[in-house]
């Protein structure tokens, strides 16, 4: 029994881990895409260069940080259920 516990411990590990990297990827693809299609220029890459405005960084920074929670949230949460599941 609790070597099971303990292997679905790790796998959830694991697996939280895997998923956070692979949404954290996708959600940065998004958010740059995004962020070009509506303000048509392309996202900062450096939020010190003087050529970005200080809106312009706040506002990217505040929404890839928000993105990413959400996509940590979700791989978290995601892990945990393929994991019960598949142990189940």
């Amino acid at each position: 029994m609790a070597d099971t516990e303990e292997k679905a411990t790790l796998a959830v590990k694991v697996g939280t881990v895997a998923l956070t990297f692979a949404a954290g990827w996708a959600a940065q693809k998004l958010v740059t895409l995004v962020w070009a299609k509506v303000t048509g220029h392309d996202a900062p890459k450096d939020l010190d260069d003087e050529e970005v405005g200080i809106v312009s960084a706040v506002t990217f920074a505040a929404v890839a940080a928000g993105v990413g929670v959400l996509a940590r949230r979700f791989a978290g949460k995601e892990a945990k259920r393929v994991v019960t599941r598949f142990l189940s």
